[in-house]
């Protein structure tokens, strides 16, 4: 097999962050001896993580066995999701914030037609819908864990305790027509294609507001496992909140 160098589009911060995360972990379970030092346990994570690399890449280029690199990318996930903020505990951030902006996504996974709980009518393909939480600015700020695809996005909003929780602080937010009939501090645009006088410049200042939110999205879509889904559903959060402490990690 050929082998070439290549590169990740993270700062040298994010790799030492991870590495130091690993390093405690492997002191608190008392690791005499791995075929990986840690700094290249974290740098194989990253480029999974990041990149995208499958397991038989990475076994190549780092010159272990495929079961080594699933092990190796799992330990670094779960040490990871260990790290990302509850909805409670991020709320205290975004409390600071003049108003944020909720929206929903599907994760596409790769499911056969049979797992009827995982295909979303709107998308019309199987995945895993996650909402998220971002600042005026379009900046992540959180994700919510992972539910199936069928779910509606203010169905989840509600389930993960969203909408309760923007209500309690007093805070503002901006979401699309998904989100109608949310209540509490939810602002949403009115429905209909032929919308007239006040309404219609409402619509569109609306619009404006809301648009910088799909930064937050592109921004959970740069990592790529995240743009076609292969591990189980039942993984699928832990990678969400993996990312979403590497994405803060690095800023």
């Amino acid at each position: 097999m050929l082998v070439y160098s290549s590169s990740i589009d993270l700062s040298s911060r994010t790799l030492r962050f991870l590495t130091g995360q690993l390093a405690a972990r492997r002191a608190k379970i008392g690791t005499r001896w791995r075929r990986l030092a840690v700094g290249r346990q974290a740098l194989l994570a990253l480029a999974h993580l990041r990149c995208g690399d499958t397991y038989a890449q990475l076994a190549a280029g780092f010159d272990i066995g495929i079961a080594t690199v699933y092990r190796y990318i799992r330990e670094a996930v779960e040490a990871l999701a260990a790290l990302a903020p509850s909805l409670a505990e991020a709320m205290r951030t975004i409390r600071e914030k003049a108003f944020v902006l909720l929206d929903g996504t599907l994760l596409p996974i790769d499911r056969i037609a049979a797992d009827s709980p995982y295909y979303s009518g709107k998308h019309k393909r199987h995945g895993m819908n996650i909402q998220v939480l971002a600042d005026p600015f379009g900046r992540l700020l959180w994700a919510s864990p992972a539910l199936p695809g069928s779910a509606h996005d203010l169905t989840a909003a509600r389930h993960h305790g969203i909408i309760d929780a923007l209500t309690e602080a007093g805070l503002k937010c901006w979401a699309d027509k998904a989100y109608q009939g949310a209540g509490g501090p939810v602002r949403v645009p009115f429905r209909g294609r032929r919308l007239k006088g006040w309404k219609r410049r409402h619509d569109t200042s609306h619009a404006k507001i809301r648009c910088v939110g799909e930064r937050a999205m592109a921004t959970l879509k740069d990592w790529r496992p995240l743009r076609k889904l292969r591990c189980s559903t039942n993984g699928i959060t832990d990678m969400v909140k993996a990312v979403l402490v590497l994405h803060h990690a690095s800023t």
